[in-house]
């Protein structure tokens, strides 16, 4: 006799996984597509030439905001994150390309968002002028009790609604933004630097910004591989304050 699987029981986590899964990207990418406009064809053999010469280019074209030559590479990340995250992502719509699994086609798994005690918890000041600090002990065990209270409530309701017959696509209307999805998200460098320059704090920044923190957490993962791959361009963009050509 067959033996039932027992429900799946909700987990609960308070980070992000970015992974670079492929990528056609590195400063010479830059180069070639710069000189073109005055060497022609002969703009590949100019990469190796004069590194010196090459990393003065790169930080010329960012500091006066020649941003087309940034656009010759590709990179595409394997993200696994809350919802409310992907949400905020979909707002950067010029140079990427989106996939995320879907809960139409398959069932979700039950992995929810619970911020750890680095999260800071209470807002204040005004919409426009407001800062984040710590919660006190009691916040931080109230929201991590009501929030594993609320997504094993909204998940039993959502299997109830399987077991009984009831569509994928309809049943998931249950289940909150704190739930974990993935996604593939595939950028060239201009558009990375433009979703850094909104979406994670630095202390070189000249353009403040203020985003939530855990669209951070993923925009810092991917500024890591990101800095990897091109060291130069990386540098330029810090040192010209952080601000997409």
């Amino acid at each position: 006799m067959t033996e039932t699987p027992e429900p799946a029981k909700p987990s609960f986590r308070s980070d992000v996984t970015v992974e670079l899964v492929k990528h056609s990207a590195g400063d010479a990418d830059v180069l070639f597509a710069a000189r073109v406009s005055t060497a022609g064809e002969q703009s590949l053999e100019e990469v190796t030439k004069d590194p010196e010469r090459s990393k003065g280019l790169i930080n010329f074209l960012m500091r006066d905001r020649h941003g087309s030559p940034f656009e010759h590479n590709s990179m595409t990340f394997f993200i696994s994150a809350p919802i409310f995250v992907f949400r905020e992502f979909m707002r950067h719509r010029v140079g990427w390309s989106y996939n995320e699994e879907s809960g139409r086609y398959r069932q979700l798994e039950p992995v929810f968002y619970v911020p750890d005690e680095s999260r800071k918890l209470v807002q204040q000041g005004r919409p426009g002028k407001y800062e984040f600090v710590e919660g006190t002990q009691a916040q931080h065990e109230l929201t991590g009790r009501v929030m594993e209270d609320s997504y094993r409530q909204a998940y039993e309701a959502y299997q109830e609604m399987l077991a009984a017959g009831v569509a994928r696509e309809v049943a998931r209307s249950v289940l909150p933004v704190g739930l974990y999805s993935s996604m593939y998200a595939t950028c060239n460098a201009r558009s990375l630097m433009h979703f850094l320059g909104l979406r994670t704090q630095h202390e070189m920044a000249t353009v403040p910004s203020f985003p939530q923190r855990e669209i951070e957490m993923v925009g810092q993962r991917m500024e890591e591989h990101w800095a990897r791959l091109m060291p130069l361009t990386h540098e330029a963009f810090n040192k010209n304050g952080r601000v997409a050509p």
